[in-house]
């Protein structure tokens, strides 16, 4: 069998995260993500590039559960499809992206946290929905993380 792969995106919550739902009542988590950009020089130094930015959304209970544990800087990488869309604004009609994510997570190279392991005695209880919500947390560079 062969393994099964996805887009990917990595980069950095630009925006305070919104949870707002669609018209079938789904959860639907946005953001505005950043990515930072760099060119490796001849000689091994890296100059850093400009900064990108662009709509990262989820869906359903991963929207809802990724509202509670991101906030604005966390840095993530998240899977799922890039989309392209048609969007009118003042009569023009223009191509936008935006990346749907089905899975995301805080990313490991570039963020501290301790794992909390205990509660994985109690099935019931693996979701680890004790986590702070972004409103909570006071230390986005180490926010606490529950498997």
């Amino acid at each position: 069998m062969t393994i099964r792969t996805q887009q990917s995106l990595s980069g950095f919550i630009a925006s305070e995260p919104q949870l707002t739902f669609t018209t079938q009542g789904d959860a639907r988590f946005y953001a505005k993500v950043g990515q930072e950009h760099y060119q490796r020089n001849a000689d091994g130094t890296f100059t850093k590039l400009d900064t990108t930015f662009h709509d990262l959304v989820i869906y359903r209970k991963s929207a809802e559960r990724a509202y509670e544990r991101f906030a604005k800087g966390d840095k993530f990488i998240a899977e799922g499809q890039l989309r392209t869309y048609t969007h009118e604004v003042d009569g023009q009609t223009e191509q936008r992206e935006e990346f749907i994510a089905r899975r995301i997570g805080h990313d490991t190279a570039r963020t501290t946290y301790t794992i909390d392991r205990s509660r994985r005695t109690d099935p019931d209880k693996t979701q680890g929905t004790d986590v702070p919500s972004h409103r909570e947390a006071s230390n986005h560079d180490e926010p606490a993380v529950s498997l």
